[in-house]
């Protein structure tokens, strides 16, 4: 019954990012667009159906780790004595990265609200690194316009698309703690997308690959 509920959750969260993704998108690329200011104390609860490219989250309080929900895998496992973050296409030096050398990288930290449409709202500090300075590393060609997250490798493996712009500005960024402790397993241990004004369902987890296109 728990696998039952546990795939409901999931597929009302598939759908509830489909239906309202093209509005987040409308969202984001409106210049200038006044967010609504949320006050301290308002429950999160009340966010479950808001989109998260309207709203200034900056009042809000942190959710504790142990009240974070989760969908999707949750128990991925990498054995980082051969795991890498890869990044490739549209580059002159592909990169492979140990995490340790991911963790030696300039430090990003900031709170950001994930909201999963109808299911669950959290705001958590995140902390990672930006991929701006590892773009550059790598030296992209041409006019591309966005990159492609991939993860987790294997029958589970999910992507999402950012345009380079967001992930340029730092707000689409890859983290590896969370609330000053390193990333749960099952919140996408050791690497995950963390994107603001996105729905929850872009927020890869058990990041591996990025694409340049």
């Amino acid at each position: 019954m728990g696998t039952r509920r546990t795939f409901l959750r999931q597929m009302l969260c598939m759908a509830g990012a489909g239906a309202l993704a093209w509005a987040a998108g409308i969202a984001r690329v409106v210049a200038g667009a006044a967010k609504t200011i949320l006050p301290r104390g308002t429950p999160l609860e009340s966010l479950r159906n808001r989109n998260p490219a309207e709203l200034d989250t900056s009042n809000l309080s942190v959710t504790p780790l142990d009240d974070f929900q989760t969908m999707g895998l949750t128990d991925h496992r990498v054995n980082l004595e051969n795991w890498r973050l890869e990044i490739a296409g549209s580059v002159a030096a592909p990169l492979r990265l140990t995490y340790q050398e991911l963790l030696a990288l300039p430090g990003l930290e900031r709170a950001v609200l994930l909201i999963c449409p109808g299911v669950f709202v959290q705001h958590g500090l995140w902390a990672g690194f930006s991929l701006g300075p590892l773009l550059v590393r790598a030296g992209v060609k041409g006019n591309v316009s966005r990159i492609t997250v991939q993860g987790p490798l294997g029958r589970y493996v999910k992507t999402a698309s950012f345009p380079l712009e967001d992930v340029r500005s730092g707000r689409v960024f890859l983290c590896h703690h969370v609330n000053g402790e390193p990333l749960p397993v099952k919140h996408g241990y050791p690497l995950r997308v963390v994107a603001e004004g996105y729905y929850g369902y872009d927020w890869i987890k058990y990041a591996s690959r990025i694409r340049v296109e």
